[in-house]
């Protein structure tokens, strides 16, 4: 068997290193484009949520012990039958209906920027919340990746919690949202973990901090050229829910910030 010329092998080979390091060079000097930078749609301005459904359920807060539309568990209803607004209130945790499973929900105003180029910033007048959508982050961040041994370490769980962002190229399919001829556009997906436990609705309705929140939110066209923000929800938390809860609610783009209203949490209206 011939064998290889000496030399001819370390001519390969010195090509093989120098397009290795030819690839990587260019691989560094092409850098990553910024979320930003790709949007295909357009979510920054103002907001104003539009209540066509569950309007006994959103412009107030229902009695305890309704819980109709909510799949429960037996042990979330127990803990539900407890709610108590003025000791929620009295231990500092009125914000407990204003964390991210319930925030879209309540009637109010959004105010949408970039914060930076990777980092999309929601505003809630209701609450005065601040919702921080990071693109391009790993995966670790949800609570299914964190394991027993690693609670310890966790960040400190919030009411908005931890939330990864990328954008979709299809809307999820839907019945709800403005009569328009909803066509297909691109979406912003984003998930949620990292939460402080809290309520669904104002009455009690608990999710806990396993709960996964998978949000889609797509800007489509009116009728009558206005521009309409359907917001879909799906809320995974096998402690307190049955099976998933999805649900939608849309906003309607206004010209200015004149009706913005920032008012804190209440644990009750």
């Amino acid at each position: 068997m011939t064998r290889p010329h000496p030399a001819r092998v370390g001519i390969v080979s010195a090509l093989w290193v120098a397009m290795s390091l030819l690839a990587a060079a260019q691989r560094q000097q092409t850098p990553t484009p910024s979320a930003r930078s790709v949007a295909p749609v357009d979510l920054t301005g103002y907001w104003v949520s539009v209540v066509s459904t569950e309007w006994r359920y959103r412009m107030m807060t229902p009695p305890k012990g309704d819980y109709e539309g909510i799949p429960l568990t037996p042990a979330a209803r127990k803990i539900a039958d407890t709610w108590d607004p003025a000791r929620d209130t009295k231990a500092g945790e009125q914000c407990r209906a204003y964390g991210a499973p319930a925030i879209m929900h309540l009637p109010g105003r959004l105010h949408i920027t970039w914060a930076d180029d990777m980092t999309l910033r929601m505003e809630v007048d209701q609450g005065n919340q601040t919702r921080l959508f990071h693109f391009g982050l790993a995966a670790q961040f949800t609570t299914t990746s964190v394991s027993q041994q690693d609670r310890k370490t966790e960040r400190t769980r919030t009411w908005q919690g931890e939330s990864v962002a990328d954008w979709q190229l299809t809307r999820p399919a839907t019945g709800a949202g403005p009569p328009s001829a909803f066509p297909k556009s691109s979406s912003l997906k984003v998930v949620t973990s990292q939460l402080r436990p809290g309520y669904i609705r104002r009455n009690g309705v608990p999710y806990g901090e396993n709960a996964l929140l998978t949000e889609h939110f797509d800007v489509v066209p009116g009728t009558r050229g206005e521009q309409w923000l359907i917001v879909t929800t799906l809320l995974d938390d096998p402690q307190n829910l049955s099976q998933p809860l999805l649900r939608s609610v849309q906003f309607r783009k206004q010209p200015d910030g004149s009706g913005w209203d920032p008012t804190p949490c209440t644990a009750v209206w």
